[in-house]
């Protein structure tokens, strides 16, 4: 995670209107960064990287916050307000072009089938129902 990253992550927080909106925004965006980095071929050092975005996230919005909450957070239903959010989506775009809009979905399906082997439950909820009306099928 370099520094341009943490800048344009940033970027998209400040643009929430208030202090939970932007963390909510910074979470989401943070999140989305995290998860188009694991798609890559080369081998990832998962520690190191927690380390770094756990750094990252600690200093951002404070202790009791770390990318694992994040990706929880980014698979509960308190995500759908800003993936819901037309001003996100805009602010995200323009900030972050490294993480294509039309990714999200994709992204968002790979934290909730990690979260799926992790817990063993089924990822029925409100967010896989959100991810099958962006793909249009039958919730």
């Amino acid at each position: 995670m370099d520094t341009i990253i943490k800048d344009k992550i940033l970027a998209v927080t400040r643009q929430g209107r208030t202090r939970i909106e932007a963390t909510d925004w910074f979470r989401v965006a943070t999140g989305l960064h995290y998860l188009a980095g694991l798609m890559t071929k080369e081998a990832i050092d998962f520690a190191k990287v927690d380390r770094e975005y756990n750094r990252f996230v600690y200093q951002s919005i404070g202790g009791g916050h770390t990318i694992t909450s994040i990706l929880q957070f980014m698979s509960g239903e308190k995500v759908l307000p800003t993936l819901q959010s037309p001003r996100f989506m805009a602010v995200f775009g323009e900030s972050c072009p490294e993480v294509p809009p039309d990714s999200i979905p994709f992204l968002l399906e790979l934290n909730l089938g990690v979260a799926k082997n992790i817990s063993k439950l089924e990822v029925a909820g409100p967010v896989h129902d959100w991810l099958q009306r962006q793909k249009g099928g039958a919730i």
